[in-house]
């Protein structure tokens, strides 16, 4: 349940595109939390999401005002049928939505649904340095496992990522 009444979370449909490319674009622009480099297009995030769905997962969006202001999707952490049970998630805000709630409510929701639907381990898989990404994360119980230095490469610098953990199983897990 979100902290944030104004903020409605939902399933995403392929109507939502438009917007969350321009949420992605942004970070793919801008940054180094996504080691994707070329833009991507409305079409692209609604191929996206009908895949998301189609394997069993959610992807949800926060709508601001009727706009989506960010998303949250889980998917298979790996395609190898020992990790059925695991999944990792992602989430990504508008520019101008951070530090207001808005990715607790996703992860909140996206959590619960993902332990409802019988995945015991979550993973999140951060670009370093990103203290607000590791902030949210850690919010959920989640705690740094792994650490592999320079493993991507953008804007002609080394990326370190991190993987964060968290088993929804454990008796002190609350989304």
């Amino acid at each position: 349940m979100s902290d944030r009444p104004d903020v409605v979370v939902r399933d995403a449909s392929g109507a939502d595109a438009s917007e969350i490319a321009g949420i992605y674009n942004h970070y793919i622009r801008e940054t180094t939390v996504t080691f994707e480099v070329d833009e991507v297009s409305a079409a692209d995030i609604a191929a996206r999401i009908d895949n998301v769905h189609a394997a069993g997962y959610p992807w949800l969006v926060a709508l601001l005002d009727g706009h989506v202001v960010g998303y949250a999707y889980a998917g298979s952490f790996s395609g190898r049928c020992a990790y059925a049970r695991t999944a990792e998630v992602t989430v990504y805000l508008d520019s101008t939505a951070a530090g207001r709630g808005i990715g607790s409510a996703l992860y909140g929701e996206l959590f619960g649904r993902v332990r409802d639907h019988g995945v015991h381990a979550v993973i999140g898989v951060i670009a370093l340095p990103n203290p607000a990404s590791v902030a949210l994360h850690e919010k959920f119980g989640m705690r740094k496992v792994a650490h592999l230095p320079e493993v991507g490469r953008k804007f002609e610098s080394w990326i370190d990522v991190g993987y964060w953990q968290v088993n929804l199983d454990d008796e002190s897990f609350s989304p």
